[in-house]
């Protein structure tokens, strides 16, 4: 029963970062998937695949993984690069034509 520990990205469902700021532990599956033959859903024996765990900060998740000698990886995230836009570049006579051209020269 291996953990990972991670802090989950920002969704294309969401405009803001809420649900971001917390790491979150969650159990590696120990055991196949089936569908069940009676009424065709996926089912499995492993519970732990159904817990989640939230932690403010990623040493608390650590911290609970070693008190209870449970294996861990940590995946470290990926800080996302802000692209500072104007609206007004939108309309713009001299932008780019397109990647690795050159922009047109104003006259």
């Amino acid at each position: 029963m291996q953990a990972t520990i991670f802090k989950p990205s920002k969704t294309a469902m969401q405009s803001g970062r809420h649900n971001t700021r917390q790491w979150l532990l969650e159990f590696d599956p120990e055991a196949a998937r089936r569908v069940e033959p009676l009424m065709g859903w996926t089912a499995s024996v492993d519970t732990t695949q159904q817990l989640v765990m939230r932690f403010d900060d990623e040493g608390e998740a650590v911290a609970f993984c070693k008190r209870h000698d449970i294996p861990y990886r940590v995946v470290p995230p990926r800080e996302r690069r802000a692209k500072i836009k104007s609206y007004a570049e939108n309309f713009s006579y001299y932008k780019h034509r397109g990647p690795g051209s050159e922009p047109l020269e104003r006259p």
